[in-house]
């Protein structure tokens, strides 16, 4: 299965499927008779593209939308959101096997219904299908349209044996799962993010091949489901990106949860035996086979630019930065912009929606507006979650800049340990001789919610020391935000204050 394959839904065809595929790609949709010149034409209808469309509609310019497979892109359907519903079954069957911890009586026997979370799983991404539907487009005044789209022309896309004419365009192609070179594992067959959501049991023995946020959370998730899950890390550590400790405390809980980590080893060749798949693993001069039922390749994502038709477009690429852009979104052809995952590094939902934006205010209102002034948090959403914002200290120190950290562990915070969820850290960057916030790493349960504040803070301007001001509802967990902002103000007593203070108080 190549990066950028797409195939017809595997996924059991209940009425949840049907909804979703009469929502995200009608079956007898006509494609509508295009008019004249569009002021926008965006191509790809994830979530780049989607918020571009609306938008533009919303602002009265003429916008057309081609997607070739189904509305919402990655995110609705392969992504982020099917991930999130199973990693919250998931958690469930973990929390139910660990109900003494928190005085409840667990039950005897804590059975997998896999079927029931899968068609859980669909049932929601149906619902939330409705927002990114055909009927929503069009009544929002966004002309449809699927097929393959390429260019013909610096001005011109053909889509379904029709020429659509633009002023502006938009890229927003994504990107699809890469597949790494190892013997036989095509032969052999694997899953990816574009097909594990079909599943309809779980394989009793997975390897999981790259240890990034994919990987992690979905080893997991099948882990706590009742596989045996096994991750290989090509790399001396997993989460290469994330602070240390931070990776350590997630090592700790994969570890818990029953997951054999193996860092510095590299998958070879995969060779298919009586029905199972058998994984030669090299880790420096040791070799080692596991045997296994399933592949799960999570290794990194290629940006979806083959088939465009970019070079008669005059569009700068290359297949793995994809589409080259300008601080400004604007590719090598100045009427043609790209956002999302087909031109940057940050493959993340939130990132596609705000570049999107960005594309919108500068194509059709000559905004100027950059990439590099957005401050971006991210979260890798296994249990402890690990959301980040900022820089870390390596980087600060890459840049010279002298840095100051306070960190609270949640074990100090009344709401994590009434919750039994002590496992984590606030950690915050401010840099040196001021309060103001240079990022942020939470380690927690909701480390994903937490991280919002600091963001929040950072985009407003808003120092450490003011949010020691802020009045935080207790109990909870994001009073560790607080405590490290308490912190900080005790940092401006000076000696010299202190006995000034001293010296007032005995008056």
């Amino acid at each position: 299965m190549s990066a950028t394959a797409l195939a017809p839904s595997g996924s059991p065809q209940d009425a949840s499927e049907s909804e979703r595929l009469r929502n995200v790609h009608p079956l007898a949709w006509q494609n509508p008779t295009p008019h004249g010149r569009y002021h926008l034409l965006v191509i790809g209808a994830g979530t780049a593209g989607l918020v571009a469309a609306h938008a533009a509609a919303a602002l009265g310019a003429k916008v057309a939308l081609i997607e070739r497979q189904w509305l919402g892109g990655d995110c609705l359907n392969v992504g982020c959101v099917p991930s999130k519903a199973i990693l919250r079954s998931a958690r469930l069957y973990a929390e139910m096997r660990s109900a003494k911890h928190y005085g409840v009586q667990a039950p005897a026997e804590v059975s997998v219904d896999f079927a029931a979370a899968m068609a859980r799983m669909r049932s929601i991404r149906a619902r939330i299908s409705r927002a990114d539907s055909v009927a929503r487009l069009v009544a929002a005044g966004v002309e449809v349209f699927f097929g393959a789209a390429e260019f013909n022309g610096r001005d011109s896309v053909t889509v379904a044996g029709t020429t659509l004419h633009f002023k502006k365009a938009l890229i927003a192609s994504g990107a699809g799962p890469e597949t790494p070179d190892i013997p036989g594992l095509v032969d052999a067959g694997f899953l990816t993010n574009e097909n594990i959501f079909d599943l309809t049991e779980p394989p009793r023995r997975l390897l999981v091949i790259g240890g990034g946020p994919l990987g992690c959370e979905l080893a997991q998730a099948f882990a706590r489901f009742g596989c045996q899950c096994t991750i290989v890390q090509k790399l001396p550590l997993f989460l290469p990106k994330e602070e240390r400790d931070a990776a350590q405390l997630l090592a700790d809980a994969l570890a818990a949860d029953g997951i054999e980590v193996r860092l510095n080893t590299e998958a070879m060749a995969v060779t298919v035996k009586a029905g199972a798949k058998h994984v030669d693993l090299r880790s420096d001069d040791y070799q080692s086979t596991v045997v296994v039922d399933a592949i799960l390749v999570g290794t990194g994502r290629v940006p979806n630019v083959a088939g465009l038709g970019l070079s008669a477009a005059g569009v700068t690429f290359d297949a793995e930065r994809g589409i080259h852009v300008n601080d400004f979104l604007q590719s090598s052809n100045r009427h043609i912009y790209a956002a999302g995952d087909v031109c940057l590094p940050h493959k993340f939902t939130h990132t596609a929606d705000a570049s999107a934006r960005i594309v919108v205010r500068n194509a059709l209102f000559m905004g100027r507006q950059r990439l590099s002034a957005l401050t971006i948090p991210w979260c890798t959403y296994t249990d402890p979650e690990i959301a980040h914002v900022g820089l870390y200290v390596r980087q600060a120190n890459d840049q010279k800049i002298q840095v100051r950290t306070f960190t609270i562990p949640l074990h100090e915070v009344d709401r994590a340990i009434a919750d039994g969820e002590e496992t984590g850290f606030v950690k915050i960057h401010i840099r040196a001789g001021s309060d103001r916030i240079l990022g942020a790493t939470v380690v927690a349960r909701h480390a994903g919610e937490m991280i919002n504040e600091i963001t929040l803070a950072m985009v407003a301007g808003i120092g450490l020391g003011k949010l020691s001001s802020v009045i935080h509802a207790y109990p909870t967990q994001a009073e560790a935000i607080k405590k490290a902002a308490d912190a900080y103000q005790r940092t401006r007593l000076t000696p010299w204050l202190r006995a000034w203070l001293r010296r007032w108080l005995a008056w």
